[in-house]
């Protein structure tokens, strides 16, 4: 047993505090995985800053050493690529471990459908429990042929040397991850493959293909491809994600006396719901000199403590925030009133099921929570202390941490290695920064 399996981590976070620092949060995930990609299928060499430096983005880099790319780094986040061509892959000497990365493994099926050699994705029990279907079914639309197991979860079996043609597909939900696992999928198939989603989401596949001089066809709610293009090797400063700074945005809104400000944060119009719904709340929150890194937008977040008040989420923003929720219903614990969000049954599906352990979690330190199957009721009011599962899910981690600054007394959570999946160093900053948090390795 490795003293992974045999060992995990606890946060202990005392009642109280505030928050206060001018600092950067580590690096994009979905932006550092999509670099990874594309770096690779590029003509060149793709040099990448501020690569996010935790577990799921070094699946994506792994991935790639193991099918022959040859990189350097990372080194305090920079990464060399050299990249081989959309046709420069070698077969993987055994299975690909994608670790708890769904992004990973959903980009990756789409990219490995168009290759000339069998491959197969693995992943831990999360990553194995989480649904596939949603996108070997449009694939085998394209001619693609993906084994999954009978739930259709993983590992995904995925055979080389199918020829791949464009289709025309209209997304049942919004999700940028089949999305852009058909995009990618799209650029090894004969003609054009377009994709309509029903609400928008995320948007780095499409600007980081157009970055790396790859044209993206767009028109009347449709994105689409043609196969057969070439990439050209860029380089990329990826920016703060603003998933991570999405712990500290809301800590410092719930924690009276807090004022943080948060550097070169990615703030892309398809990735801001969290900050359009803490200030639908009442939250004090300023973006300051915004700019263009690379074709995406950053700014620096400034945020005060407030009082925010409860309110019914508008189901138009649920896609763009669909990652920060529980720190947003560590915020509508927080508030004045009843919060209620519907329309976020894809929260049942990620990690963990968000709606189900942030419900529990949240009763269990005193706030009444009301699950429902495509969203959540809280209202307001005096939150305790108490020992909260984060059912190895990150960000349960993280936002029942934040937690701990209006807890009535100390918040104990279990399970918190994963954390280190997006946000290595977490701990450490949070308690810089005035959290009152120690961390434990405790026998798993």
């Amino acid at each position: 047993m490795s003293r992974i399996d045999a060992n995990t981590i606890r946060y202990t976070v005392s009642p109280g505090g505030s928050l206060h620092g001018r600092f950067r949060v580590p690096g994009d995930k979905s932006i550092s995985h999509r670099a990874v990609m594309l770096g690779a299928l590029a003509e060149g060499v793709t040099r990448i800053s501020g690569f996010l430096e935790g577990a799921d983005a070094l699946a994506t880099l792994d991935a790639f050493r193991a099918m022959g790319v040859q990189t350097r780094g990372p080194d305090a986040g920079r990464v060399e690529i050299q990249g081989v061509g959309l046709h420069g892959l070698r077969a993987p000497d055994g299975p690909l471990d994608m670790g708890n990365s769904g992004t990973s493994m959903r980009l990756l099926t789409g990219l490995l459908a168009g290759q000339a050699f069998d491959a197969e994705l693995t992943g831990d029990t999360s990553l194995s429990r989480r649904p596939m279907r949603r996108v070997t079914e449009p694939l085998a639309r394209m001619g693609a042929v993906v084994e999954t197991a009978a739930e259709g979860t993983p590992p995904l079996r995925i055979r080389g040397g199918q020829r791949l043609q464009g289709i025309r597909y209209e997304m049942p939900m919004a999700s940028a991850q089949v999305k852009s696992c058909l995009l990618l999928a799209g650029l090894y198939a004969q003609g054009e493959t377009w994709v309509r989603e029903p609400a928008p989401t995320r948007d780095h596949t499409e600007r980081m293909l157009q970055g790396f001089g790859y044209p993206v066809l767009s028109e009347e709610g449709w994105v689409g491809v043609s196969g057969g293009g070439t990439l050209r090797a860029s380089s990329i400063d990826v920016p703060a994600d603003i998933s991570s700074a999405a712990f500290f945005i809301v800590g410092a809104c719930i924690a009276p006396g807090s004022e943080i400000v948060l550097e070169h944060v990615g703030v892309n119009p398809t990735r801001t719901g969290v900050l359009d719904i803490l200030s639908l709340m009442g939250a004090d929150i300023e973006l300051r000199n915004r700019r263009e890194v690379g074709g995406e937008p950053v700014a620096d977040i400034r945020v005060h403590g407030s009082s925010l008040r409860g309110i019914q989420i508008p189901e138009r923003l649920v896609p763009l925030a669909i990652d920060e929720f529980p720190a947003i219903f560590i915020a509508a614990a927080c508030a004045e009133g009843t919060t209620v969000l519907t329309g976020a049954e894809e929260l049942r599906v990620k990690e963990s099921d968000r709606i189900a352990v942030m419900a529990d979690g949240l009763q269990a330190l005193g706030v009444a929570a009301e699950p429902t199957p495509d969203g959540m009721v809280i209202r307001g009011g005096p939150m305790g202390g108490g020992r909260i599962n984060s059912h190895h899910d990150h960000r349960i981690a993280m936002a029942f941490a934040m937690a701990g600054l209006r807890a009535g007394d100390a918040i104990v959570i279990d399970d918190c290695a994963n954390v280190s999946t997006s946000f290595p160093g977490f701990h450490r900053l949070a308690a810089e920064v005035g959290l009152q948090l120690t961390v434990d390795e405790v026998p798993a």
